[in-house]
């Protein structure tokens, strides 16, 4: 019993310095690039996004039909802001709006408003630096 409690406490002192170590979900800044079908080039922007660790758990013993989730740095309040592209042609509207973060929370993946993908495009990603062949 004592080589029990012994081990879950060093256990425990693992996991929570390898949780002081990683950054918590907070607001940064972030450039994204703004694009829009028709227009000819990206702009990068200046906004804030919610990036950061959140503390998650994974059931040893799985429940069938039971549902797991995992919480994921997300935003909690956010706005928007609209930028008008330079260069579009005539007749392309060049505005476009973007969110910006106002405050972040450990939640449940919106995907309304977040992307929920393991592995996503970076915010700075432009559809218009990949060549098209036809």
């Amino acid at each position: 019993v004592l080589v029990t409690q012994n081990f879950q406490k060093v256990v425990v002192k693992l996991v929570f310095m390898f949780v002081i170590t990683l950054p918590p979900c907070q607001l940064i800044n972030q450039t994204v690039s703004l694009e829009k079908e028709g227009c000819p080039s990206c702009h990068p922007v200046e906004t804030t996004i919610c990036s950061g660790h959140c503390i998650t758990k994974d059931p040893v013993i799985k429940i069938p039909f039971s549902n797991v989730y995992q919480h994921v740095c997300t935003y909690r309040d956010l706005s928007y802001k609209t930028f008008e592209l330079p260069d579009c042609p005539p007749g392309v509207d060049p505005t476009v709006t973007y969110p910006v973060a106002l405050s972040c929370h450990c939640g449940r993946c919106a995907m309304d408003t977040s992307d929920c993908t393991f592995e996503s495009l970076q915010p700075d990603f432009c559809m218009n630096d990949i060549p098209f062949y036809y």
